[in-house]
């Protein structure tokens, strides 16, 4: 009895917070990278295009993260200060496609003048790209120093929402595929890799701090104000919220202050309510407004598999309350997204064109989306 009223730690505000963050950035890595697929549709720029898996590519996902995961496992402080600089890169990238369109909204609504400053990589820079990009420098050089977990969730996130939109699956048999395999790859690293290498895998590399290599150079150089700069940091690899949300911890302390879901158990699942969304936003036949998704009109399967998403990682949670040990989250998330959308579209009998149908171009329909 007394093991399940532990199940009441998810109310306290960190694991809230967890669970409202992860069902936030899954819904908006979708949205995302519906507007960002129209986007280019409307432009007619596809020098960014999205790439879209075939069934070899979505093999090949299960085994190179396998591989990426023994050579972090082994060779990780060999390699942290090289992951953090190429992270940071990333992150940078990221945080400026994530803000773009709000900067733009912002920027229409206020009736700003945007010149362009200069040509860079073929392409036309703006005096308010050139704004956003230092702004999202300055905050991937905060990070660096400081290493908050705020400016770490902030970071991970815009990596989520920038990889589901690039990366998109054609049709729910590959996704089906896709998942399966991650399914059973979590699963082994998680529960069954200690049998073979001695410790847990996945807990172990998740559980790693990668060496700054801000504070090595600071280091070095021996340049003042050195101990404002934290030696291990947090890769934005994942989102983390300390179990005493209002205590001011910081990471870089010990990891078993903090609760912690990898980046991939939002952006799988994020990638399958994106095919759905597009499904939802083909068959729809009006233009569709964001307020009025609730509508029951139009076969909106997001709404099967966003609360399957938020069931799936409650009871990951749950689980890993019971049992006092890290529980595998596409273990509960396959099943609790995968399974209604199949379910429901073969009542439907619209099984077999989510099954075979490619991705649709989004000039089969033209749909506005109003935020």
């Amino acid at each position: 009895m007394g093991s399940i009223w532990n199940i009441l730690y998810l109310l306290e505000p960190a694991p809230v917070s967890l669970i409202l963050t992860a069902v936030g950035v899954t819904f908006g890595s979708a949205f995302r990278a519906l507007n960002y697929g129209k986007e280019m549709e409307r432009n007619r720029d596809f020098s960014e295009a999205s790439i879209t898996l075939d069934r070899s590519q979505a093999l090949m996902i299960p085994v190179m993260s396998s591989l990426s995961l023994l050579l972090m496992f082994y060779l990780f402080t060999s390699v942290s200060q090289l992951l953090t600089v190429f992270t940071a890169v990333a992150s940078v990238s990221s945080l400026f496609f994530c803000l773009s369109p709000l900067v733009a909204y912002l920027k229409s609504q206020l009736g700003l003048a945007d010149p362009y400053v200069s040509r860079c990589c073929s392409k036309s820079f703006t005096r308010t790209q050139g704004s956003l990009l230092v702004l999202c420098i300055g905050t991937v050089a905060a990070w660096l120093v400081t290493g908050h977990w705020i400016l770490n969730n902030l970071l991970g996130i815009s990596i989520c929402i920038a990889f589901v939109s690039h990366v998109r699956l054609p049709n729910i048999k590959v996704c089906a595929m896709l998942l399966v395999c991650l399914f059973v790859y979590d699963i082994f690293w998680v529960f069954f890799s200690e049998r073979f290498f001695g410790a847990n895998v996945m807990v172990s590399v998740a559980t790693q701090q990668a060496s700054n290599p801000v504070h090595t150079v600071a280091n070095s150089l021996s340049l003042p104000g050195l101990q404002m700069v934290t030696k291990k940091l947090e890769l934005p690899v994942k989102i983390v919220f300390p179990r005493n949300l209002f205590g001011g911890v910081t990471p870089g302390e010990s990891t078993r202050d903090f609760m912690m879901l990898g980046l991939g158990d939002m952006a799988i699942p994020a990638m399958l309510l994106a095919l759905v969304l597009c499904f939802d936003y083909r068959k729809s036949s009006n233009t569709v407004n964001l307020l009025d998704m609730h509508s029951s009109k139009g076969h909106k399967y997001i709404w099967y598999a966003l609360p399957g998403y938020a069931i799936g990682l409650v009871t990951a949670l749950a689980a890993g309350v019971l049992t006092q040990s890290p529980q595998p989250a596409l273990l509960y998330l396959v099943p609790s997204t995968l399974g209604p959308i199949v379910v429901i579209s073969w009542i439907r009998k619209e099984l077999a064109e989510l099954w075979d149908g490619p991705l649709p171009s989004f000039n089969d329909k033209v749909h506005q989306i109003e935020v």
